[in-house]
């Protein structure tokens, strides 16, 4: 005799019923599974992707042009800068805002000929790049320039060929002057006191407490849109593969010596070798840019040119 309320259910629908639920959870746990599995696969494709369309060579950028990247959902790209090895490492990884939460970043993908300058993570459903060649003397890379949509920058009281090339650039996120700033904007200038103070002659900028070293233009916007860590970082590597290329140039001038073309480059070429290879960080840059520079003008009015 059952009491009231209670219930009559055998032992075969209870054993049904707890088969079902652990099925059930098992579906909804392997679903949840692939889920993330194919966020993970897709985010390693996509940095895979990313890093050859920031290819200047093969994406046919010029120089100093820029060109939108637009993706189909909100992203976080992750700058990865390691200098370990002989041309250091370009690494990339992006997570994907879905499900109303940031998916955990992807398989990195890296890349030892590339040089990126971003903040990281930049993030955005738009982001802008743009590349402009570094040369030290000679042609050492491409540098790329990725910023989100979501910062901008304006440039104040900016040398004229600056000026002029931020407003060819026709970037959305760049602006020639500070006129129409809005005080989201990040200003640039160059006489004055502001958010990044750029001393041009002196070689340097000051961004908050740090003073950030440059040479030539292409570092110079390097050091402005970039994270202070990946700037360095990415310098370092710019040095090594400067000093690999410099002893390439060292060998091509012992073969050309031997058909009379005289160069007179051996031994400053030497001390550029030796003085990169004995630095301590980044700021070699500067150490070196009066011998570079000799190197410039030697190489221009020589017999035969190294490069």
């Amino acid at each position: 005799m059952l009491k009231k309320g209670q219930l009559n259910i055998s032992f075969g629908w209870l054993f049904a019923i707890i088969v079902g639920a652990v099925i059930l959870f098992l579906a909804i746990l392997g679903a949840t599974k692939v889920i993330k599995i194919g966020q993970s696969e897709e985010q390693a494709v996509g940095a895979k992707e990313l890093g050859i369309l920031l290819n200047p060579l093969e994406t046919g950028f010029e120089s100093a042009s820029s060109t939108p990247l637009a993706l189909r959902v909100e992203t976080r790209i992750f700058n990865k800068c390691s200098p370990s090895g002989n041309f250091g490492k370009q690494g990339i990884q992006t997570s994907e805002f879905s499900f109303n939460k940031w998916s955990p970043p992807g398989v990195e993908s890296s890349f030892e000929n590339k040089y990126i300058f971003s903040k990281t993570p930049a993030e955005g459903k738009k982001f802008y790049i743009f590349s402009k060649p570094f040369e030290f003397p000679f042609k050492v890379s491409d540098l790329i320039y990725l910023t989100s949509e979501n910062e901008k920058y304006c440039f104040d009281d900016a040398p004229e060929d600056i000026a002029e090339e931020i407003s060819q650039l026709n970037q959305v996120n760049l602006a020639a002057d500070c006129l129409n700033a809005d005080d989201k904007t990040i200003k640039v200038c160059f006489n004055k006191n502001c958010d990044i103070r750029v001393y041009y002659d002196g070689g340097y900028l000051q961004k908050g407490k740090d003073k950030i070293y440059f040479e030539e233009d292409s570092l110079m916007y390097a050091a402005i849109f970039s994270d202070k860590e990946i700037y360095e970082c990415q310098v370092e590597r710019l040095m090594k593969r400067t000093k690999q290329l410099a002893e390439l140039y060292k060998e091509k001038e012992l073969l050309i010596s031997q058909k009379n073309c005289e160069t007179s480059l051996g031994t400053d070429l030497d001390l550029l070798i030796n003085q990169i290879g004995n630095a301590k960080d980044y700021k070699i840059i500067n150490k070196v840019a009066d011998l570079v520079e000799e190197i410039e003008d030697k190489n221009k009015y020589a017999e035969c040119e190294l490069w």
